[in-house]
């Protein structure tokens, strides 16, 4: 016998491991497996524990979810391009009324300089008119008295209501009041001032000159002073007339005075003549 049989051994038994196998499964599709094996043993021998787990699965949920994220980029980036492309339709709008605003304020500035240069050549003429009468009014006179017929010494124009011939020139250069200055032009829609004398007359079956310098010797010169209604009225020299008109009684004339104003209707003191002719 060994000499130490008698001492009670202070090693502790090892206890019985336990296996435990366990599966758990949910509807969903997360599956994990976990096995636990063992045995009994002795409590001087024992098996070692053994574990076994098993990754997840995709389940239907998450198919769902990675769907529903896909849909929302998606989405997202259909947004983006809408509203890239709302940016730019803007910008481009922005740029067509920039370009419009400029055109429109560059065919208004060129309409204030035609306004500007017609205002001004009006200007120029009237003066020029101003000027002439000043230098040839003592010749005009004179001629005026020496092949007048008349011998009065009426300082008024006549008032008298036209009738016959005149009554229809009157009438007619009237009726024109209005329409536009065309250099050269005899009617119907635009004149120029002996164009527009020569068509007045025409109607009463007076065939008269084309040009101003011609109809101011057309017929007899009579005094400023001893206007009637129908007389032709010139600015200018007779023979050298620039400008010719048709006096229409009451201290008016109608003439096609320039491109600025057309057919009008003024008083002599508007732009006074320098002298005048009797063809009725």
């Amino acid at each position: 016998m060994s000499h130490t049989a008698h001492i009670r051994s202070h090693r502790k038994p090892r206890r019985s491991a336990s296996t435990l196998a366990m599966r758990a499964g949910v509807a969903g599709g997360v599956l994990g497996t976990l096995a636990v094996a063992g045995a009994s043993g002795s409590a001087n021998a024992a098996e070692p524990v053994t574990q076994t787990l098993e990754l997840p699965t995709l389940t239907a949920d998450l198919a769902a979810q990675a769907a529903q994220s896909a849909d929302a980029t998606e989405q997202a980036a259909a947004n983006y391009q809408l509203q890239a492309e709302r940016d730019a339709a803007a910008a481009k709008a922005a740029k067509q009324a920039k370009a419009d605003l400029a055109d429109a304020k560059k065919k208004a500035a060129e309409a204030k300089k035609k306004a500007q240069e017609a205002a001004r050549k009006e200007a120029a003429a009237r003066a020029s008119r101003t000027a002439e009468r000043t230098t040839l009014s003592t010749t005009a006179d004179a001629g005026s008295t020496t092949v007048s017929t008349s011998t009065s010494t009426s300082t008024s124009t006549s008032t008298s209501t036209a009738t016959g011939s005149a009554a229809a020139v009157i009438s007619f250069v009237k009726a024109q009041v209005g329409k536009a200055y065309v250099s050269g032009a005899t009617g119907p829609s635009a004149y120029d001032c002996s164009g527009l004398v020569q068509t007045a007359f025409k109607q009463v079956g007076i065939s008269l000159p084309r040009v101003s310098q011609d109809q101011s010797t057309a017929g007899t010169q009579v005094s400023l002073s001893n206007l009637q209604p129908g007389d032709i009225l010139y600015w200018g020299s007779a023979g050298s007339a620039y400008h010719v008109g048709v006096y229409v009684g009451d201290g008016m004339f109608v003439g096609a005075q320039n491109p600025s104003t057309g057919v009008v209707e003024r008083p002599l003191s508007y732009d006074p003549p320098t002298g005048a002719v009797r063809v009725l």
